[in-house]
């Protein structure tokens, strides 16, 4: 019987080091394990002392680098590579604000840093969300660890991306089930409504105690998300930091929060504008039935601004798609989840796509499901939602680590990246204005021999690919598998969005397509347009997004932040059709190689 295991996302696990001594003075200590089993095991499978089961899902990134941190994990890393790293050039040369603000141009390409933190810690794993009001007042988000442990950041910009506010929100006075103030917050989300208001979420957790906390705050309309307040309406809301919505919170050893979005129903014609819904995968190391552990995905939601939020339940559901690796009574459960991303429709429809691993075949063998929600249902009652259909299959057969780039043992990386990776996580959907629906994903179906096994053997062309599908009939039926990048060389992470008209599918991912990069491991962002994407005959076009390539981020030039990209990155539409994408890049100031969150945005078709 094969048993496909879902993973946690970095975000919950990262946690930043605030220094790295010398190997002389730090002497291997044993790892402090999380006093929740499911990040206990996260850690024993990424650094090698525990396999993962076949097709089991993983933590997130996010989270992941937060227990390496805290456990001492990556400190060992660190110190085994010291030596190596060549110290970087901190001098101040010409920056224009307090912040430290970059602008990169070359031919009609523009990359703007979002994130104004002039320390060497870590940004990755972003989202962006556009005010329907404004196209020009933006919100993004990230894993940001400035202030210690992973934490959630978030910028804003009231003039179209050229210039960035950030900030660390107010969400370390929420006291967790334990009685603790969280110590980290993973996987930061952000969506506006119609009406202009902006929201975030994090997932909240203790490194040494068995909380965590799935939890969102508000910015009212007018305010553009320069800053964060309490959701529950009053006199002084928008001076009060509690009490936050709380969407999920727990203090169970055996149940961790990961991988949530949070979406709003933005929609003009929608009988439940300005709802907000949230997904996420909760795991469950001890159900007692089936294989003993789950990750279902599950959804809640608010009907008054964020303030109160719906019990959370289990919409992943059951069919015969899914086959073997139940943890529940029922042995079709579609339970081995990570990855959720919602959408909402022109009719306020829900639909939830998700990585799921519940299937018979290889062992790294998957498929991506999607469930749905009409907009005339109670849609927090399970019953509401569809059963999962079944888009396309996910063959996440990359190398696993251990290897010299900085790829440890349990994880998988495409060298010469250390990145890590997860097929189950990079799945998003979108919608039109018709109801058609578009999915796209990346995956190993057409890995080479030569990039396969260990990934200390493994030598690139890996040739991994992004794919989409349509659904013309609500998501009842998909097309077969459309490839969008070439063959020979790997890209991965893909996110899209869907022109309203669904003229056209815009797609951004990250591509080792150019100049020497699938041999060194730089790379860059790539976009590509779809025109046509809900036919049998669409067409492509791909431009380059970045300036100049991206280096490799290494163990030999940054061993603290190698092998963390995050899980996603993020692409959105704007009003007036203009691609707006975010991503983690690795060109550091002065020439130091380390992560930051960079934008661009792309003319709309007709202002080319």
């Amino acid at each position: 019987m094969a048993l496909h295991v879902t993973r946690l996302s970095l975000g919950a696990l990262i946690v930043a080091l605030g220094c790295v001594c010398s190997a002389q003075a730090q002497q291997a200590e044993p790892l402090v394990y999380p006093a929740n089993k499911v990040l206990a095991r996260a850690l024993d499978i990424e650094t090698g002392r525990r396999a993962a089961n076949p097709h089991e899902a993983r933590v997130s990134s996010g989270i992941m680098y937060s227990v390496l941190a805290a456990s001492g994990a990556l400190a060992q890393r660190a110190n085994a590579s010291l030596g190596r790293a060549a110290a970087p050039d901190l001098t101040r040369r010409g920056r224009l604000t307090e912040g430290c603000s970059n602008v990169v141009s070359s031919e009609d390409r523009t990359n703007i840093r979002v994130n104004q933190d002039c320390s060497l810690r870590r940004q990755a794993e972003e989202v962006i969300a556009i005010n329907p009001i404004d196209p020009d007042n933006l919100i993004a988000g990230q894993n940001d660890s400035r202030i210690g442990f992973n934490h959630c950041g978030y910028d804003f910009s009231f003039d179209g991306g050229k210039t960035w506010g950030d900030m660390v929100p107010p969400f370390y006075q929420f006291v967790l089930g334990d009685g603790h103030t969280a110590d980290a917050c993973s996987d930061p989300t952000a969506t506006f409504d119609i009406a202009g208001n902006a929201y975030v979420a994090g997932i909240l957790f203790d490194v040494t105690s068995p909380a965590s906390a799935f939890i969102a705050m508000k910015s009212n309309a007018g305010i553009d998300g320069a800053f964060y307040h309490s959701p529950k309406p009053g006199p002084f809301q928008t001076f009060s930091n509690t009490p936050v919505g709380v969407i999920a919170s727990d203090n169970d050893p055996n149940i961790a929060h990961d991988k949530e979005f949070i979406v709003a129903d933005a929609q003009a014609g929608s009988i439940k504008k300005n709802n907000v819904y949230g997904t996420w995968t909760r795991f469950n190391a001890d159900t007692g039935a089936g294989v003993g552990g789950d990750s279902p995905i599950f959804f809640s939601q608010s009907t008054d601004g964020g303030a109160t939020w719906s019990a959370g339940v289990e919409i992943s559901g059951a069919s015969s798609t899914c086959t073997v690796g139940s943890g529940e009574a029922n042995a079709h459960a579609c339970d081995q989840d990570q990855g959720s991303d919602p959408i909402v429709g022109p009719d306020g429809t829900i639909y939830v796509t998700f990585g799921n691993g519940n299937t018979s075949g290889a062992p790294n063998q998957n498929q991506v499901l999607i469930v749905s929600c009409p907009a005339t249902a109670d849609c927090s009652k399970s019953a509401s939602w569809s059963a999962p259909v079944k888009v396309a299959d996910l063959f996440d057969s990359q190398p696993f680590g251990p290897s010299a780039v900085g790829c440890p043992a349990g994880r998988q990386c495409l060298p010469p990246n250390g990145y890590r990776l997860d097929d189950f996580v990079e799945i998003s959907v979108s919608v039109d204005n018709k109801n058609r629906l578009y999915v796209t994903w990346a995956d190993f179906r057409n890995g080479q021999p030569n990039c396969k096994g260990p990934a200390a053997t493994a030598t690139p062309p890996c040739d991994n690919d992004v794919f989409y599908s349509f659904s013309v009939d609500r998501g009842a039926s998909w097309s077969s598998a459309t490839k969008l990048t070439p063959a020979g060389s790997a890209q991965w992470m893909p996110w899209s969005a869907v022109a309203p008209d669904g003229s056209a599918l815009w797609v951004a991912y990250y591509d080792r397509s150019y100049g020497s990069c699938e041999q060194t491991g730089c790379n860059d962002i790539t976009l590509t347009k779809v025109a046509r994407p809900a036919s049998n005959q669409p067409s492509l076009g791909q431009r380059r997004i970045t300036t100049s390539s991206m280096p490799n981020l290494t163990t030999a030039n940054n061993p603290v932040q190698a092998g963390f990209l995050g899980d996603y990155m993020w692409l959105a539409l704007d009003s007036r059709g203009r691609p707006n994408i975010v991503w983690a890049d690795t060109r550091g100031l002065n020439g130091t190689t380390e992560e930051d969150i960079y934008f661009s945005r792309v003319a709309a078709d007709s202002e080319n």
